[in-house]
């Protein structure tokens, strides 16, 4: 009788320990894409060519749901930063709701 009381207990925990391994996973690769981007715009004037490299940082998973915006100064030794964010949804097995993750890295233009 304890058991059956206990299992639901124990799922739910594994279940949150699962949602917060992904939640964690997802802004790691949003901090390494950033920084892939803002590494892009601190040596490229296109701000193309820096969301190109976030997104490949991204992979094809998160890359069509990021949005992703770049501020590059013209002058060199400002900050280029970029900005790369997603909505997750977390607890999508119950019906699930969506929490916004961000990232922003910012490296010095160079010339």
């Amino acid at each position: 009788m304890e058991f059956a009381l206990v299992i639901p207990l124990i799922l739910l925990l594994v279940l949150a320990i699962a949602e917060v391994t992904v939640v964690a996973r997802t802004a790691l690769q949003l901090t390494a894409a950033g920084r892939e981007g803002a590494r892009m715009a601190a040596t490229s004037p296109d701000p193309a060519r820096a969301i190109e490299a976030t997104r490949r940082a991204l992979g094809t998973e998160l890359a069509d749901r990021a949005r992703i915006t770049v501020r590059r100064p013209p002058v060199v030794g400002r900050p280029a930063r970029v900005t790369v964010a997603i909505d997750h949804l977390l607890l999508a097995a119950l019906g699930g709701f969506r929490i916004p993750l961000e990232s922003t890295t910012e490296m010095r233009v160079e010339a």
